[in-house]
């Protein structure tokens, strides 16, 4: 968890896509969710990242207007489907590293 005097410097909304499989069906269970970008870190609802950690951003958007925001970090790549165009979230990402 961050401290009080650390405060976010953007933040991006994803969904977050799980199926969930029964006896009897199949059901999908879509949540939303915020990747948050802070001075030191980036925060998604199941990992957090060191600014330092994080090699790349990258976006992949489909022609209904959503699309893919790619997370590169030292421990993965990480996809997250984004409905908004994540430009500005990816230039706070790049003015805070340079």
């Amino acid at each position: 968890m961050h401290e009080v005097n650390h405060q976010v410097v953007c933040t991006l909304t994803y969904h977050l896509v799980e199926k969930i499989t029964g006896w009897y069906g199949q059901t999908t269970n879509r949540t939303v969710h915020r990747i948050q970008l802070y001075t030191d870190t980036i925060s998604t609802a199941k990992n957090t990242f060191k600014l330092e950690h994080v090699h790349d951003m990258s976006y992949k958007p489909f022609s209904s207007g959503a699309g893919l925001f790619y997370l590169h970090t030292s421990q993965g790549v990480f996809m997250f489907e984004v409905e908004a165009n994540p430009s500005t979230f990816i230039q706070a990402y790049k003015k805070l590293r340079s």
